[in-house]
């Protein structure tokens, strides 16, 4: 059973595609935009260039799968489901630059610490240490089932949920050495990814 962007369904495709390309779009130019101010003080650990590897290792089983185990394909609500994944893209794409824009000055793609940087609680980082990778997570999510298929979400989110388990653990190690106590507090009344429950 062919994923249903690529059933031959009137204008479906066009609107996966749309979707798929605004996301990789947006990723590559806020990537760009969000570097490190100086790379060579950067605390990532080579945190993410793995993290980039894991997303596009899923992303490559995520299509290999549709196409190549069409037995794992979900076979009921198929158009629903296709239309719930396009919107939870849209969702984790404006989440995640929500996220960004609440950091502000603070958000880089390579794990650093500013100058006079703190503890930052405002919007989703109240109730969540890592709102941008909670709306990355759910843009996944959302690809998973646009594709419709049950072996592409599997192996999608097994390779990204590796690259953004070490990523955190990078990421948290280097804000409460420049932080201290008033992150490891943070961190006791807040969850990674979702609120009160993980």
């Amino acid at each position: 059973m062919l994923p249903v962007p690529f059933a031959g369904h009137l204008g479906y495709d066009a609107i996966f595609i749309v979707t798929y390309a605004a996301w990789l779009l947006f990723e590559i130019v806020t990537g760009r935009s969000r570097r490190s101010a100086d790379p060579t003080k950067a605390r990532d650990r080579g945190s993410f260039r793995f993290l980039i590897a894991m997303i596009w290792a899923g992303l490559a089983l995520a299509f290999t799968f549709c196409f190549g185990l069409q037995q794992a394909a979900i076979p009921w609500m198929r158009t629903q489901l296709f239309f719930i994944g396009i919107v939870l893209m849209w969702a984790g794409i404006g989440f995640r630059y929500y996220a960004m824009r609440v950091l502000g000055r603070y958000f880089t793609f390579q794990v650093d610490v500013h100058s006079g940087q703190t503890v930052i609680e405002a919007g989703p980082y109240r109730y969540i240490r890592h709102p941008s990778y909670t709306g990355a997570l759910l843009t996944v999510i959302g690809l998973g089932l646009a594709l419709g298929n049950w072996a592409s979400i599997l192996g999608m989110l097994a390779c990204i949920s590796a690259g953004y388990a070490y990523r955190i653990r990078v990421e948290e190690a280097a804000l409460v050495a420049a932080l201290g106590q008033p992150y490891r507090e943070y961190m006791s009344r807040t969850a990674r990814l979702v609120p009160f429950v993980l």
